[in-house]
């Protein structure tokens, strides 16, 4: 028995975020926003099986997104590359759907809380041990709460959760398990197959209930992704040698430029200027340069 990649934009959609995930999603989202809690009774999940394309990095940036019962809107993302200005991303994204919730001649009463659920293949934070993080508005202070807190926004850093499947205790525990080693099982774990929605999630994401079309495509999904962390790591790799030999500021943009060069024949010139943090204008004019090389 195999698994696909929970980690790719398309299996997770496909998990999480189609029309009969609704019992999956609201477990997942009470495991890691309410640690296992059954706060979420219900949910309508927003744009079902909205896929986006392969080309570029992502038609849109937020994976699944869902409306609980009371209103609030969440949006869950998984992400696996770490892009430059990532975590500004994430607060555009919350801010933004927070914002674009009123229609002409709404009051802001009107508006709901929104709560941004971020999975990450990498380190977010380096400096801090705790694999989940979460921020709300504070008083720089003494830290009191701000009364209308309507954004928050929660990360799980994958490479933080170390452990085994024999160590898994909380749902919470057995659903971020799902998400980091579902690809490397060939078989549901028996402490995992327990839980009704966990094992529906399982069944969803076993290659043999999949045509060969979605596999052929999630293979190519895969190979994109290895593709940009490969390029991107070794444009880094790179730039930070060639910048040790400049000054720190022209090194930074530096390596922006060898990543951005290591990206262009596998991303479009918009997803190499959001990875590398370089403008459009520039991104175009070393396409343009680099062509006359050829």
């Amino acid at each position: 028995m195999r698994f696909i990649n929970p980690k790719t934009d398309y299996a997770f959609k496909k998990i999480f975020g189609s029309a009969e995930s609704k019992d999956i999603l609201i477990s997942f989202l009470n495991a890691l926003i309410y640690n296992g809690n059954s706060t979420i009774e219900d949910l309508e999940i927003i744009n079902p099986n909205l896929l986006p394309k392969v080309e570029g990095l992502k038609d849109t940036y937020l994976d699944v997104k869902a409306q609980l019962k009371n209103g609030t809107l969440v949006i869950i993302e998984m992400q696996v590359l770490n892009v430059q200005s990532f975590g500004k991303r994430v607060l555009f994204n919350a801010a933004k759907t927070y914002g674009f919730q009123l229609q002409k001649g709404e009051g802001y009463r009107m508006l709901k809380p929104v709560i941004a659920l971020t999975l990450t293949d990498f380190e977010m934070f380096p400096g801090r041990h705790q694999f989940t993080s979460r921020f709300v508005y504070r008083e720089v202070s003494d830290g009191y709460v701000y009364p209308e807190n309507d954004i928050e926004l929660i990360f799980v850093e994958l490479p933080k959760f170390t452990k085994e499947i024999e160590e898994l205790e909380t749902i919470t525990d057995k659903w971020i398990y799902f998400i980091k080693s579902a690809r490397s099982l060939d078989e549901v774990p028996t402490n995992m197959d327990n839980i009704p929605e966990l094992h529906r999630a399982f069944e969803i994401a076993n290659q043999a209930n999949l045509t060969l079309e979605e596999l052929e495509d999630l293979e190519r999904r895969e190979m994109f992704i290895y593709d940009q962390q490969g390029a991107v790591a070794l444009g880094r790799q790179e730039g930070r040698q060639e910048g040790r030999q400049e000054g720190r500021q022209e090194g930074k943009k530096e390596e922006q430029r060898v990543i951005a060069k290591k990206l262009l024949t596998l991303l479009d010139d918009e997803a190499i200027a959001v990875t590398t943090g370089l403008s459009l204008e520039a991104v175009r004019e070393l396409r343009e340069k680099e062509s006359e090389n050829l």
